[in-house]
């Protein structure tokens, strides 16, 4: 059950030609939370983070639904970088947890090497970024809308998968849930691809906060094995992998995503 109160702040960045939304929830010390691809979903993995942490959850530019033409004014992976860091030094967040899922695990990666001792820990929850021609990372943006369950979840059919697939019970609301859903897609999408071409590669050797890796054991989007490209390229990090989990293995197994996160949050 969620049980924090969101609030918003928005901040205005890159000389004032896009406005950030940040939900915000919790009390203590600060973590920066950067949502996946479909856009930023508040869950239960994050309520109990909120329990410890003040969480700041900024939304990709275009992403939030009452700004959508942001996404107009953001035109690399490099450009994102810096706002994103200038975002976090007009929070007056002081060496905050760095957090990212799938995409948001890529910007996370990107942000702590460009600017190395920025953050206090870093976690990356199956992030995107790297690619291995013999295990490719599937494209979301492509993948036929019956493909994606399988693509997210190790249990398609499991309550997580069920819960958070199903589309809103008022007709409208789910009509404009798939098209926000797109867009948001679209909008991350614009910095992602080809992705080997970014160059994460060769930068992840900056990043110098203590880093932790967690894989779902069955992601079928980006494959375990990416865990330990990261884990190579990151000196000190480590790996967590969730038994039983796909791509998102803060939703489909909760309590062991959040015991391996809280734990070396804890060292």
């Amino acid at each position: 059950m969620t049980t924090a109160q969101l609030a918003e702040r928005v901040v205005d960045v890159w000389g004032g030609a896009v406005r950030m939304r940040v939900k915000v929830a919790g009390s203590g010390p600060a973590l920066v939370y950067l949502h996946p691809a479909a856009g930023f979903a508040w869950d239960d993995f994050l309520d109990r983070l909120a329990q410890r942490y003040t969480v700041y959850a900024p939304e990709f530019p275009g992403t939030s639904p009452a700004d959508p033409y942001a996404i107009h004014h953001v035109h690399d992976v490099w450009q994102v970088v810096l706002m994103y860091e200038e975002l976090v030094r007009k929070l007056e967040l002081d060496a905050p947890v760095l957090v990212g899922q799938s995409f948001g695990g890529m910007l996370a990666a990107e942000i702590a090497a460009g600017f190395p001792g920025r953050f206090d820990k870093v976690v990356l929850l199956d992030a995107i970024g790297l690619w291995l021609d013999d295990h490719p990372v599937a494209n979301w943006i492509a993948a036929a809308p019956d493909d994606l369950p399988r693509l997210l979840f190790a249990d398609p059919q499991g309550p997580a998968a069920q819960a958070m697939l199903a589309p809103p019970e008022d007709p409208e609301e789910a009509i404009a849930a798939g098209a926000g859903m797109v867009w948001a897609l679209g909008c991350t999408g614009k910095i992602v691809w080809p992705i080997p071409d970014k160059g994460l590669v060769d930068r992840l050797h900056r990043i110098d906060a203590p880093s932790l890796i967690v894989w779902g054991e069955h992601d079928a989007l980006v494959p375990a094995v990416y865990a330990q490209e990261f884990a190579d390229r990151i000196p000190d990090s480590r790996v967590v992998v969730v038994p039983g989990a796909g791509h998102i293995p803060q939703v489909e197994a909760t309590a062991e995503t959040y015991h391996a996160v809280s734990e070396f949050l804890a060292i």
